[in-house]
């Protein structure tokens, strides 16, 4: 029996090599892992001594050629086979263990010269896994090192290792290569082609549709069941580390489906400020969003907009949970809460409500691109793709006199500096409630929110039903146009001085018309922020 061990990541393999020689196994090995278990002095054959041939251009090429893979492919249960093997006097292998070229680590640092990034690119490793991998019947294949021991015992056993053993780790390597072809095909969409070479991008660049849609996904664990106990769910990763999938769980009870799609709505509505800011949200709905000079005023201001609705519901901070804050928060009952830290003086006070959700999560991951910058979403029979919207508009303040020439004023009235601030605030908010969204807003926070209405009119209705008589004052964002002037003229009634929305309806003129005569401002973006 033989066994061929090429490993980049050396963690085991020599307890691993000590455990095949005693169940009377010839180690095969290449030459980087042959030095660690000549180091600790384990007697091996070269695959040099098997292939007839060194390992050559600079370790490109090492183990393809037929003695190697022959010795792989060969079906056990098949005579003309093994005559071939007899006759070209190749033995069979029986165990491969092969980790790739840590090309993912390479490419993690935008630092790594393009040449030394191609040279991470495995090949032979690669091949070693799908060889072994398709012939999984009678070649066991391990990539893990966490495998190591659990492959020792099944080898162990009379008979060998099971069927399901053996498919499960076939399954697992095929997996791992998937992987591996899908981060080097990442990495590689972002080299740019210049007249003086191959360059990686050192921004990020801009996010194109793809011809082909590849996502490769690693199961993080099982949830206790969907959005109804009736349908069975699990938490995938697509890059581990980061975003929620590298999120320090502090406390509280397990994370639902539902609590998973609350706390990604807060964190990405949060990330739409600098300044400290709060969101509440229900159903992935913002109950309530405010910004302060501190973390603890915004927390109160936006559970302020909507008390009744923020019992029960996510909260999503861009600042570390302090003392104040964190008894603010524990004052009612909050289902979880996401924060870039907690300090270590309100860790306690947060503990005293033990089923609260507190999650830590790196929030600069999304900030600076490397993660969520696509949406991708099933439909019966296919998938849809759209990059993350982002409220680029109203990344500069509209009322320094820089970004207000990108907008446009439609009325004779013209916002007033308060009115140009709450209304850009209103509109960083309108993006992450559901269409038809409505957001009434004053100063740096919420005070009212009509959203997920199947029109314009009744998304503004349900705004101030909720809010009562509390909207004088107020600016409004709306976050696709007014197709007629009954939402602008109950607007007016309550009370509300401002407008932002994107425009484009055939009746703009008369929308705009209803705003003069009721000396409402109303700026006009040329872009929408529906999310349905």
């Amino acid at each position: 029996m033989r066994a061929l061990l090429s490993v980049s990541d050396k963690t085991g393999v020599v307890t691993l090599a000590r455990s095949l020689l005693a169940l009377g196994f010839e180690l095969v090995s290449t030459g980087g892992t042959g030095q660690a278990l000549r180091d600790a002095g384990l007697s091996f054959t070269s695959v040099g001594t098997v292939t007839g041939l060194p390992e050559m251009m600079d370790g490109r090429v090492k183990t393809l050629h037929p003695a190697v893979h022959a010795g792989i492919l060969a079906r056990r249960d098949r005579e003309d086979g093994l005559e071939v093997l007899r006759r070209h006097a190749i033995e069979t292998i029986d165990v491969v263990v092969v980790n790739l070229y840590p090309f993912a680590n390479a490419a993690k640092s935008a630092s790594t010269p393009f040449d030394h990034l191609i040279e991470e690119i495995d090949i032979g490793g690669p091949t070693l896994v799908r060889a072994a991998a398709k012939n999984f019947r009678d070649v066991l294949i391990l990539i893990d090192p966490n495998d190591y021991d659990s492959a020792i015992r099944e080898l162990s056993q009379p008979g060998g290792p099971s069927s399901d053993f053996r498919f499960g780790l076939a399954q697992k390597a095929f997996h791992h290569t998937a992987e591996y072809d899908r981060t080097i095909s990442d990495t590689l969409e972002r080299v740019r082609v210049s007249q003086s070479g191959f360059e990686r991008e050192a921004s990020k660049p801009e996010l194109t549709v793809p011809s082909s849609l590849t996502v490769s996904l690693s199961k993080l664990k099982a949830l206790r069941y969907g959005e109804n106990p009736h349908q069975e769910a699990a938490w995938y990763s697509e890059q581990d580390e980061v975003g929620l999938s590298g999120a320090q769980v502090l406390q509280g009870k397990e994370l639902s489906f539902t609590n998973l799609l609350d706390l990604d709505a807060a964190t990405r509505l949060v990330l739409e400020f600098e300044e400290p800011a709060a969101a509440v949200l229900k159903h992935t709905t913002p109950c309530g969003v405010a910004t302060a000079a501190s973390i603890v005023e915004a927390y109160i201001a936006a559970r302020e907009t909507d008390p009744l609705s923020a019992f029960g519901g996510i909260v999503g901070l861009n600042r570390p949970i302090d003392v104040a804050t964190a008894t603010a928060i524990t004052s009612t009952f909050i289902e979880g809460v996401v924060a870039p830290s907690v300090d270590s003086e309100a860790v306690g006070i947060l503990s005293k409500k033990q089923a609260m959700r507190v999650l830590v999560v790196d929030l600069s991951s999304v900030r600076e691109g490397r993660v969520g910058r696509r949406d991708v979403r099933s439909i019966l029979g296919g998938w849809l793709l759209q990059c993350r919207d982002v409220v680029d508009e109203a990344a500069q303040p509209w009322n320094d006199g820089v970004s207000k020439p990108l907008l446009r004023v439609v009325t004779k009235r013209v916002p007033s500096d308060d009115e140009w601030r709450a209304l850009r605030f209103a509109w960083r908010v309108c993006a992450h409630a559901k269409s038809n969204a409505v957001i009434f807003a004053r100063g740096d926070r919420t005070v009212s929110l009509g959203a997920g209405q199947m029109s314009r009119v009744d998304a503004v209705n349900m705004a101030v039903l909720k809010a009562g008589e509390k909207l004088g004052g107020t600016v409004v964002a709306s976050d696709g146009f007014f197709p007629f002037r009954d939402g602008l003229d109950a607007i007016a009634k309550a009370g509300a001085t401002a407008v932002v929305q994107p425009g484009g309806s055939k009746r703009d003129a008369e929308v705009v018309a209803a705003a003069d005569e009721h000396d409402i401002a109303m700026v006009m973006t040329g872009r929408r922020h529906f999310w349905h």
